[in-house]
C-alpha cells in the first residue's frame, strides 16, 4: 500500500502521528479519516489536495484504505462523499492522480468512472524513484450524470442479502458516460 506514496510505511504508531500533525497543520492537503459508523473504527485516510479554487480544481489523493475497508461499500461511498462535496463546493473540476505503474489505483479511479488524460513522464521523483504520473478527473457536467449511477449503486436493493452487487458500478458509470459531449 505504501509503495507509491510520497510517505511511509511508519515504524510505529506515533511516527504516523507525527505525520498526520504534519498534514494537518496545513489548508492543503485536508486529510479525512474514512469511519466505519458501525463499529466507530478508522480504516482509511482520503484527503483533498491540490485545492485551487481561483480555477475550481481539486485533487483526491492520499487514498491509504486498510485491506478491511479496500474493495467494500464503505470505501465507494467515502470517495462520493468526497467527490458529492467538492462539486456541491463549486469545483468544476476533480482530479485523481497516481504512479503509472500504480494500475490497481488506476483501475479503482475509471471504476469510479474517471476519464483518463495521459501520462506526465517523470513528473517527479518519489523516495529516491522517478515517477510518470497518471493523470484523470471527472468534470462537473460529467458528475451530473456521474451522481445518479452513484445513489443506485449505494442504495440497499443493488445488493442482494449476503452483500453482492446487482449491478456493478463501472457498469453504472459507464453506462452514465456513454455518448457525453468532450
Amino acid at each position: 500500500m505504501w509503495t507509491y506514496l510520497t510517505a511511509g510505511p511508519f515504524a510505529s504508531q506515533a511516527e504516523l502521528e507525527v505525520w498526520l500533525r504534519q498534514m494537518t497543520s496545513k489548508p492543503d492537503p485536508q486529510p479525512y479519516a474514512v469511519v466505519d459508523a458501525e463499529t466507530g473504527k478508522t480504516h482509511g485516510l482520503i484527503c483533498y489536495l491540490r485545492i485551487a479554487p481561483e480555477s475550481a480544481s481539486i485533487e483526491v489523493g492520499w487514498v491509504t484504505f486498510s485491506p478491511i475497508l479496500q474493495q467494500t461499500t464503505l470505501a465507494t461511498a467515502a470517495q462520493f462523499l468526497l467527490m458529492r462535496n467538492a462539486f456541491a463546493l463549486g469545483y468544476r473540476r476533480y482530479e485523481w492522480k497516481c504512479n503509472a505503474l500504480n494500475i490497481p489505483s488506476h483501475r479503482a479511479a475509471e471504476r469510479l468512472g474517471f476519464t483518463f488524460e495521459g501520462i506526465f513522464r517523470q513528473a517527479t521523483i518519489n523516495k529516491g524513484r522517478s515517477r510518470d504520473t497518471t493523470w484523470l478527473s471527472i468534470l462537473d457536467k460529467e458528475w451530473v450524470k456521474l451522481e445518479p449511477a452513484y445513489l443506485q449503486w449505494l442504495d440497499a436493493s443493488n445488493f442482494d442479502a449476503d452483500g453482492r452487487q446487482r449491478v456493478s458500478l463501472s457498469t453504472l458509470t459507464r453506462a452514465a458516460l456513454a455518448g457525453r459531449e468532450d
